[in-house]
């Protein structure tokens, strides 16, 4: 049996180290490359071709969703998300026959992922399926996701509980274990909570990622202004400026900044 050529993207390294010991594990596995964020996991899939990807759904900048958005067909490895439990993503997945690992990942339920991977590897046309596959679970995932996400964010102020509508935040910035919201009108709340998991509870066409720090909304963008090094300074309405992270910039330009 060859070996299946394996990318795995995870931004958590001990999730990352797991995953690696329990493919030395199997003679048919060999691990060619590996990510901590979904920019490069892109990058890597592009440049070395796996036969599969092992990637974190939920990833800070580019998620392992949106990183396969960014893949062409012609560059879709065979993909299977590592995630912990979330129910639509499961029954996205399920549906739409995308392979998925569920955290922390059994050495049974991998080999399982192995031995699918080697099934498909033998199909005719085996991308065209997997880009179509994926591109539908999305899709569902979306939807099915769009219904929790937040229209208000609940700010506790000494012994005051203020409702901060979503629509009229500008950016958040993390800071440490805090989160700093400025609003359009430049009123300042913070909030203890991980940047990563309030991305996931935004709205995806409505905040964008600007680093691993900061989020904006794309309602609030006055003017982007290249840097040097290929990144750029954002300037909000509120007369708040950002600068993009090197990986970030990639997918301002993929996604935002090209007609």
């Amino acid at each position: 049996m060859e070996k299946l050529r394996i990318v795995i993207a995870d931004d958590e390294r001990p999730a990352r180290e797991f995953l690696k010991a329990v493919l030395r594990e199997f003679a048919d596995a060999e691990i060619v490359g590996e990510a901590e964020n979904g920019a490069d996991a892109v990058e890597l899939i592009k440049r070395l071709k796996p036969d599969l990807a092992l990637l974190d759904l939920r990833m800070p900048e580019i998620s392992g969703l949106e990183a396969v958005r960014l893949l062409r067909r012609s560059q879709m490895p065979l993909v299977a998300f590592v995630t912990a439990y979330d129910e639509y993503a499961v029954q996205a997945f399920e549906v739409n026959a995308v392979d998925y690992l569920l955290k922390p990942v059994e050495k049974s339920r991998l080999r399982e992922t192995l031995n699918r991977a080697h099934e498909r590897l033998e199909q005719e046309d085996w991308q065209s399926q997997e880009t179509a596959n994926i591109k539908s679970a999305a899709a569902a995932y979306d939807e099915s996701a769009r219904r929790e996400y937040l229209e208000r964010i609940p700010v506790k102020k000494q012994e005051e509980i203020f409702l901060v509508p979503v629509a009229e935040i500008a950016a958040v910035v993390a800071d440490g274990e805090l989160l700093h919201l400025t609003t359009d009108k430049n009123r300042k709340y913070v909030i203890n909570y991980r940047l990563k998991d309030l991305e996931m509870r935004l709205a995806p066409d409505r905040f964008v990622r600007l680093s691993r720090g900061a989020l904006v909304n794309l309602e609030m963008i006055a003017r982007v202004s290249p840097l040097p090094g290929g990144t750029y300074l954002i300037a909000l309405k509120n007369g708040q400026e950002i600068a993009s992270s090197r990986i970030q910039s990639r997918v301002l330009r993929e996604k935002i900044l090209r007609l």
